[in-house]
């Protein structure tokens, strides 16, 4: 890295995604599927490994398997030269008790440092769907001279009940004055009064103050050992926070519509919205952006097939994505992402829908505005999100926008 500092990156995957049950009832939310082929995950490895990090470990704890397994099938870098991602679970190394924050799990985690000691942190969430190279951070970081900084975007001010807000100091605007969680008096930045600045839960540290940092943390009993809401805030206390504009940073390949595309798919509202940003003819986050790939497991699988039933009629596809392995067969798909080795049959009909890995929706059934996990099968003539009470009844997660989410596996009958 131009900077000759050495870096190692830590990415925080141990969140529990309630809210985006049932999608992680049996799975951590950074492994829960995205854009027909990735994990959500895949997006912070990829822009880590394509700024040139080349140690970097995933913190994980809950029901971590799929995605470890996934971390350690994908994600292989060269022993050689001692680069690696390596997954490393809770490990109870202070005592008989689980992550009780993302601070304590990089203070229950504090053995990798010392083993790599690195000059320099970075340390991501895993459920953000962007493009951003940490490089161009890092350097900022190191001209700051501040020990952390925070990677923030630009958000419209009416938007500032929803984050962490960041307000910088009068006389120097790459230098944190407050940090505020969801503030309804908000104060507009010095050049831009209608924007302010929200945490995008990207952080650099100088690797001796994050230590000093989380240890300081580990010992008060009155903090929720949180990045954003304890450690943050502490640097923010003693002025030693800088705040980077993601608005700075330029990523090989952006275009102006999707240069500074950021979304935490916290959410199903948020979830399946990110997915509509993909399907456009003008995609708001393009993934064919071949100078910034997005990095994924390479399936051993046929090509997508769109053909004619056994009677002739035509399968079409419009404004959509279908991955590998998938068959529609004398069927319509509308707006919608198709995951790898999902069917759609004869007279079928999948609009505004995120479909997961083999799942099957049989002739002449309707999916419409819903999220079906893995293994769903919509058996003949069902349909699911027509009524949103009756989905309900059926036990389906429904959201207050009418997003109609069918847990893995679930056979749904007319």
């Amino acid at each position: 890295m131009a900077s000759g500092k050495k870096i190692f990156g830590i990415v925080l995957a141990g969140g529990e995604g309630k809210r985006l049950m049932p999608l992680t009832a049996d799975r951590a939310k950074p492994a829960v599927p995205f854009g027909g082929q990735y994990r959500l995950i895949d997006f912070a490895l990829s822009n880590l490994i394509n700024s040139q990090l080349r140690q970097i470990v995933v913190l994980t704890q809950y029901k971590s398997h799929s995605l470890d397994r996934h971390v350690s099938q994908t994600w292989r870098l060269d022993g050689i030269t001692n680069s690696y991602i390596a997954s490393v679970p809770a490990q109870q190394r202070l005592g008989k008790r689980w992550f009780s924050g993302s601070a304590d799990a990089i203070l229950q985690s504090l053995n990798l440092l010392r083993d790599e000691k690195p000059d320099i942190v970075v340390v991501v969430g895993a459920d953000h769907v962007y493009r951003m190279d940490f490089a161009q951070m890092i350097e900022a970081h190191i001209a700051s001279g501040a020990p952390a900084t925070v990677a923030a975007i630009r958000q419209p001010i009416g938007l500032a009940d929803q984050f962490g807000v960041i307000e910088v100091e009068p006389e120097r605007t790459d230098r944190i004055g407050a940090f505020r969680e969801k503030p309804r008096d908000p104060i507009g930045l010095p050049d831009s009064p209608d924007e302010v600045l929200a945490s995008m839960g990207n952080y650099v540290f100088d690797a001796d103050a994050l230590i000093d940092a989380v240890v300081r943390d580990g010992d008060r009993p009155d903090s929720n050992h949180d990045m954003g809401g304890d450690i943050i805030p502490d640097f923010v206390a003693r002025g030693e926070a800088a705040v980077y504009d993601f608005n700075n940073n330029d990523v090989p390949g952006s275009t102006d519509r999707d240069r500074y595309y950021w979304r935490d798919v916290g959410t199903i509202d948020s979830f399946f919205e990110a997915h509509q940003d993909l399907i456009s003819a003008l995609p708001v986050f393009n993934l064919y952006n071949r100078s910034w790939p997005i990095f994924s497991q390479v399936l051993n699988s046929p090509p997508a097939k769109i053909v004619r039933d056994g009677r002739g009629a035509l399968g079409t596809t419009i404004d959509s994505i279908v991955s590998l392995g998938s068959v529609i067969s004398g069927a319509h798909l509308e707006r919608s992402v198709l995951g790898p080795w999902a069917k759609v049959d004869s007279g079928a009909k999948v609009v505004d829908s995120v479909v997961f890995e083999r799942a099957i929706i049989e002739p002449n059934a309707f999916v419409g505005r819903a999220i079906l996990d893995k293994d769903v099968v919509v058996a003949e003539g069902a349909q699911i999100g027509v009524d949103a009470d009756r989905d309900r009844a059926r036990g389906f997660t429904v959201t207050d926008s009418g997003i109609t989410v069918v847990g893995k596996g679930v056979h749904v009958v007319p």
